[in-house]
């Protein structure tokens, strides 16, 4: 199965013209398609980092075709002037992106004075590897200029021992003639982004030292805002085996060195690339020279292999808090291993002042910044399969930047504080009204993602410090952004946009309105737990708490008793409702085809809205309401967000839908692996790669936590033998596995621990099979 539900377009299942993009291997990404129709493609999927820095799959040596050259560091951004053409009160001064930084893998590569290049040159045998174990990315080919053929053997990581490393080993061997071979290891500061304006830089050079290490220093250019101009330094160590070297490489922008050597047949030469980047987020401007040179140093006591292996025992250590494993599924494991592989490249919680953009380090579009998908999809991954103190580093960043959120819901006419839809800094950076000043949902992902963890880890140090700060600024925003519609007798949310960004400027969405009112009461609850010095700290009257219950208790959620449905908003029963299947499929996805006008008329919805407040509030509702909302929106659903499939796929596991649940879950785990969305050119959908894991753990496994115990509603697809992953939680490391009729529970390490599976006590210690119900 290619998990490809019958509104696929052809191009969306992993194919071209017929030949599939990649192969299906457990834990590999592998090609051998590298042409100008699936380059860019390929470049994202073999896109590797190690949080503190990330590349694209791009060719050391280049490629003349068709190519988004791509790398980019953890919070390096820059403030790009706001254009509109007409201009709105509030609008942020600037847009803030992620900028393509120096590019640190180049080695330009020529055979008998010919370069080298698969785009144009004669090659054969091509393939690239990308291991999800340990990020290794592997490319090999045979080139042939004249009477000389070579294979090339490219291999490159970023550490995760040294993060500021990345280390490449290029072998040369000749399998025909004597050719001559030079290789010119560079730094290149040429870069511009895909979506710069007439190929503008945000780049100019601070030092260039060519000889020694070679080094390059760049900055980012001056900038009106008063956000932070940041210096990026790389530098780079060259060691050659079977080359001599011939030169240096010293022009502006641009620093490297020559090596060349005549090979007889047989006999194969070698290229280490290391390299060492750092900035001015971690180290002082002058203090940039003696850091690289002191990496460099350190990195050449020890050899590339040396590297790679505590650099993939390092990976091994994460995997054994996270490993999910699928018996009988390639296709299956492969879309969660990916995921997860991706996930962990781009974040692992090192540093607060971080978080994970929508596009990780594998592309620019949506900025790079950081998004609600953190709080919504995200946190409850890194809560289960990583140490808590990664979760609390999530939540810190939000924390920090407490004022920025004020000052954003000050630009809005309004108290309290509004989280933006998109950052760096915490200060709102993004230009799209409807989207940025009406997707106000997002202040309430962040409140749920407050409780989500201190219910998970039991720990309410953050809830009662940190967090009731930010509670109590989320509370006073929603207080000023409703109003009382006095002819209902009800309070109100009007001029918003929920999650389902087909539809803006309504009035009354379903789910923002709910998660308003939730914030409201968990505020007041809390405050209501607090030591009285700790409450009276935070200046909230009685009067205004009593104001904050009110609201909640008369808040407007519209309902339709007929159709027994959560209505989306005040007039989407007004729409010509029919199903997706009736959209043509030359016409999918509809946000490539249609005119934007056609898709806010239409009943089309892009990912789970209602559905979304229903999965975050499930013990609120009964199966039934479940069921009835689900068999009503799903079908019109379109599923063009990335985080549209899992959260339907969690809510059809939850409604005794397994084949719906496995088709969507199919859709999360392998959306970038069959191009789904035919869209994976810009970058992979990082924040929504945890919806594999929640589909499988959420969802097959029907994990919850409720008052404190862990609990586990199971099934096993009928495609799969088993399925098995490891938790942790409050203190425990637990393992899980699910079979058709057994569901085994192993405590790895910990106390005893009590669960419920089906509604039932159980007792952990060591290893318990329990027998599950058929059916």
């Amino acid at each position: 199965m290619n998990g490809c539900t019958q509104t696929c377009l052809p191009e969306q299942k992993g194919e071209f013209m017929g030949e599939r993009m990649f192969d299906v291997e457990p834990y590999a990404i592998t090609t051998t398609r590298l042409d100008d129709a699936a380059m860019r493609v390929i470049e994202s999927m073999t896109s590797i980092g190690n949080g503190h820095m990330g590349m694209r799959g791009n060719f050391e040596e280049g490629y003349g075709g068709d190519t988004h050259p791509g790398t980019y560091i953890a919070g390096i951004w820059f403030p790009d002037k706001t254009r509109v053409g007409w201009w709105k009160n509030g609008y942020p001064e600037y847009f803030g992106k992620v900028i393509n930084a120096v590019g640190i893998i180049a080695v330009g590569i020529t055979v008998d004075g010919e370069r080298v290049d698969l785009h144009d040159g004669d090659h054969h045998d091509a393939s690239i590897r990308l291991d999800l174990r340990n990020g290794l990315l592997t490319r090999s080919f045979d080139y042939r200029v004249g009477t000389s053929v070579v294979r090339l053997h490219f291999e490159r990581f970023l550490s995760l021992v040294t993060p500021e490393l990345c280390l490449q080993r290029i072998r040369i061997t000749a399998r025909e003639g004597t050719p001559k071979v030079t290789l010119t290891p560079r730094l290149d500061g040429n870069v511009h982004n895909l979506d710069s304006n007439y190929g503008e830089s945000f780049w100019e050079e601070v030092v260039r030292i060519p000889a020694g290490d070679p080094q390059l220093s760049m900055r980012t250019v001056p900038n009106s805002f008063g956000t932070p101009q940041y210096t990026v330094t790389a530098a780079m160590r060259n060691a050659a085996v079977g080359l001599e070297h011939a030169g240096i490489i010293d022009r502006h922008l641009e620093v490297g060195e020559r090596y060349t050597g005549t090979l007889a047949v047989g006999t194969t030469v070698e290229l280490v690339k290391t390299t060492a980047v750092v900035t001015t987020r971690d180290v002082d401007e002058n203090a940039h020279r003696d850091t690289v040179t002191s990496l460099l140093e350190t990195a050449a006591a020890s050899t590339f292999d040396q590297h790679l292996a505590a650099h993939t025992a390092a990976w091994e250590q994460r995997w054994a808090r996270a490993e999910v494993r699928i018996e009988g599924d390639d296709e299956a494991q492969q879309g969660i291993q990916f995921n997860l592989f991706q996930l962990f490249s781009t974040y692992y919680g090192e540093d607060s002042r971080l978080n994970i953009g929508p596009k990780g380090f594998t592309g620019e579009k949506y900025g790079g910044a950081t998004y609600w998908d953190t709080e919504a999809y995200l946190l409850p991954l890194y809560l289960a399969v990583s140490e808590p103190a990664v979760s609390r580093a999530l939540l810190t960043y939000r924390h920090d930047q407490l004022p920025e959120a004020q000052h954003n819901a000050r630009q809005q006419g309004l108290a309290g504080a509004l989280f933006p839809m998109v950052t760096f800094n915490g200060v709102e950076c993004h230009n799209e009204w409807e989207i940025t000043f009406e997707e106000i949902h997002r202040n309430g992902a962040i409140a749920f993602a407050i409780r989500t963890y201190t219910e998970y880890t039991g720990d309410r140090t953050y809830l009662e410090g940190p967090g009731i700060d930010v509670l109590v600024e989320i509370s006073r925003f929603w207080a000023d952004r409703v109003h009382f519609a006095q002819a209902r007798g009800q309070y109100m949310l009007h001029g918003v946009t929920g999650p389902n960004e087909y539809e803006n400027n309504v009035n009354n969405n379903w789910y923002t309105n709910y998660l308003a009112a939730w914030v409201l009461r968990y505020t007041a609850q809390t405050l209501g737990e607090l030591p009285v010095e700790r409450s009276s700290a935070l200046g909230v009257a009685p009067a205004e708490q009593q104001r904050w219950q009110t609201i909640a208790e008369h808040m407007y959620l519209p309902v339709d008793a007929e159709l027994g449905i959560n209505v989306q908003h005040d007039t989407f029963l007004d729409k010509d409702l029919r199903s997706v299947e009736t959209i043509p499929v030359t016409e999918r996805p509809i946000n490539q085809n249609w005119s934007w006008d056609r898709i806010l008329r239409s009943c089309f919805i892009k990912q789970a809205d209602v559905l979304q407040g229903m999965y975050l509030f499930e013990d609120d509702f009964t199966p039934d309401a479940l069921r009835r909302n689900f068999d009503f929106y799903e079908p019109m659903t379109v599923h063009e967000s990335s985080l549209s499939a899992s959260i339907h796929s969690i809510v059809a596991s939850s409604i005794g839908r397994p084949d719906k649940a496995m088709e969507l879950y199919r859709r999360t785990a392998r959306l970038d692996l069959d191009n789904y969305n035919n869209d994976t050119e810009d970058g992979l959908h990082i924040t929504s790669m945890s919806g594999a894991w929640l589909s499988i753990v959420q969802g097959f496994a029907g994990m919850r936590v409720r008052n404190g115990v862990l609990s586990f509603r199971p099934f096993c697809p009928d495609d799969w033998d088993g399925f098995s992953f490891t938790i942790g939680f409050r203190g425990r490391v637990l393992g899980v596995r699910v079979t058709a009729t057994t569901l085994t529970l192993t405590l790895r390490s910990g106390d005893q621990l009590d669960v419920e599976v089906a509604g039932r006590p159980h007792q952990v210690h060591g290893e318990v099979e329990i027998a599950l119900a058929r059916g």
